[in-house]
């Protein structure tokens, strides 16, 4: 039952992307920061132990991708959010 959402997860690397939506209010264009998945084609042509390996690691680089993006993605969404209050004061 716990290796259903490792499996899913196990060929996913989350990377941040850079979004934007318009605020009417202060008459800027404001930037987010989100985490998107994007699926890795790992298990393609695994057997036995070497697919169990193949899903140990798969599962830490998934786990290292979100702590890494998350940070990057957490630091740039406050970058943007200073920036937009900035934006909107000089308006």
């Amino acid at each position: 039952m716990m290796v259903l959402p490792i499996i899913v997860l196990g060929g996913c690397v989350f990377l941040p992307v850079t979004t934007t939506e318009y605020d009417a209010e202060c008459d800027i264009t404001k930037r987010h920061m989100v985490l998107k998945p994007h699926q890795v084609e790992a298990f393609v042509g695994c057997q036995d132990e070497g697919c169990a390996a193949l899903l140990v690691l798969a599962g830490a680089v998934t786990a290292t991708s979100v702590v890494i993006s998350g940070s990057v993605a957490v630091i740039g969404e406050a970058v943007y959010w200073l920036e937009a209050k900035r934006q909107c004061r000089n308006r």
